[in-house]
């Protein structure tokens, strides 16, 4: 990498974790950029292939798994602290396309008013969008995106969303102060959608840059539908209450509360009355849940509305 090329006011993050299948084309998609590299703890060939392959990559090895958001934390307070003006958040299963990041880059310097820019995602085979781009794409129909796409209209410089998965985020230094890093309630899975409710509530947008691409190699990759009752369930319902309960553009959160509070102890009388201990189970696990996590979800709300939240430990 020719360091007289790079983009010294941006940087690529990436936060590795046993992606020795990934990790070589997407850092060399990423020539001619600073390029930091966090990474979880992973037990394959991931660091060693950094090393060997890319000594000029800043890498943080975390002794353990600190999940996606806090990792990225770690490498945007690097950044900040390097005089970053932009820092541009990318899976370690995606690879940039082209002048991806210079032409979004461009667009958020003219434009400051767009916390966070996104690219078109398409998939590993390069011949659709990714599955997930496609869903939170549709999002972004009020300003007819998908529909100047197909019916090939001129398309609009921007498309608004309120959310676009965090594979490729271009994140401009004003948000990052304002904003803050992600919220470490959030450990894996959600911390995105989190970002994005602050965001918006900073009063920041959200867009996506059409003619702009990344490539999002993931079809080989399924998503498990946890069993009921299991641990995975259990998680993934505390994680479903943090983003409804931790998102500060809603104001009524107390009574939300309260109402799944009365509607466990509905369910734990409804089923001690029928001798059904998944429910009787069920309830009580899911209020233990609901007891533990209230705490920290006002924490949460106090810190994130105020002027400048942080987390980046800057």
């Amino acid at each position: 990498m020719d360091s007289k090329k790079r983009n010294e006011n941006l940087f690529i993050i990436i936060v590795s974790y046993n992606g020795t299948l990934w990790i070589e084309r997407c850092l060399s998609s990423c020539a001619h950029h600073n390029i930091i590299v966090v990474d979880n703890g992973s037990t394959d060939a991931t660091v060693a292939t950094i090393k060997r392959k890319f000594p000029e990559v800043i890498m943080f090895e975390m002794e353990e798994n600190l999940g996606f958001g806090q990792a990225n934390n770690v490498g945007m307070a690097h950044a900040l602290k390097n005089g970053a003006e932009h820092v541009f958040l990318l899976n370690q299963d995606a690879y940039l396309v082209d002048d991806v990041i210079e032409r979004l880059k461009a667009f958020q310097k003219n434009n400051q008013e767009y916390g966070i820019l996104s690219p078109i995602h398409i998939n590993g085979e390069q011949n659709k969008l990714d599955r997930g781009f496609f869903k939170y794409a549709l999002k972004a129909e009020k300003d007819n995106f998908i529909s100047d796409s197909v019916m090939d209209k001129l398309l609009k410089p921007v498309y608004d969303v309120p959310f676009i998965n965090a594979a490729a985020w271009l994140i401009s230094k004003r948000c990052l102060e304002t904003v803050g890093g992600f919220d470490p309630i959030f450990f894996h899975y959600g911390e995105d959608v989190n970002y994005c409710q602050r965001v918006l509530f900073h009063k920041f947008k959200i867009g996506i840059i059409p003619n702009t691409y990344v490539i999002h190699d993931r079809e080989a990759r399924t998503k498990e539908i946890p069993k009921p009752f299991s641990r995975a369930y259990y998680t993934k319902y505390e994680r479903h209450q943090k983003l409804v309960l931790a998102n500060i553009n809603r104001n009524d959160i107390s009574k939300q509360l309260k109402f799944r509070f009365r509607f466990l102890n509905g369910l734990l009388l409804k089923g001690i009355l029928k001798c059904n201990r998944h429910e009787v189970s069920e309830s009580v696990l899911k209020r233990r849940i609901l007891k533990t996590i209230e705490r920290e979800i006002l924490q949460s709300r106090n810190l994130n509305t105020q002027e400048k939240a942080n987390y980046l430990k800057l």
